[in-house]
Formats: structure tokens, C-alpha cells, sequence
């Protein structure tokens, strides 16, 4: 088989298909040219991923905000310690 690029969109329709079980999975090998380990690989990706499709991203948006947060405190104890480094420079001379 020939190895293509498939859309996002493409792959969770077999995925679904495949979890349907209304055809063997050799049968959607051979309907959509695709090696039936990868449709194995397709709907266990779906199965374990089904419940981030109802959380409405807010774990991504959450994670995304607190390492945001932390790179954030981390600028700002940077900064401290410059600012505290510079003014006992200054305080020397």
C-alpha cells in the first residue's frame, strides 16, 4: 500500500468507522488503501481521546495559562535578582 497524507477530518471518519464495527477492519483496508495496524492505531487514539472532545478545551487552556504563569514568575525573579544586584553596584559607588 501506498503510504498518503490523510486530513484530521479523513482519519476520525475511518476511526469512527472503525469503532462502528459495521465492517471488518480488512474491509476498511482495502476501501480506503490504508494498512489495518494504522486503523488499529486510529480508533484506539480516538477511544482515548473522546473525553478532551467534551471539555471544551479548558485543560488545554488551563495548562497553557499556568506555564505561562510560571514562566512569567520566573522573568520577574530574574528581574529581582538584577535589580537587587544593581542597586548594592550602585550603593558602592
Amino acid at each position: 500500500m501506498q503510504k498518503s497524507i490523510r486530513s484530521n477530518k479523513e482519519k476520525a471518519r475511518i476511526a469512527i468507522e472503525s469503532i462502528k464495527e459495521s465492517r471488518t477492519i480488512a474491509e476498511l483496508s482495502r476501501d480506503y488503501g490504508i494498512h489495518p495496524n494504522q486503523i488499529g492505531r486510529l480508533k484506539k487514539h480516538l477511544l482515548e481521546n473522546a473525553e478532551q472532545l467534551f471539555s471544551r478545551g479548558s485543560n488545554n487552556k488551563e495548562k497553557r495559562l499556568e506555564e505561562e504563569q510560571a514562566e512569567l514568575y520566573k522573568q520577574i525573579g530574574q528581574l529581582k535578582v538584577e535589580n537587587d544586584f544593581l542597586k548594592k553596584k550602585l550603593n558602592r559607588i
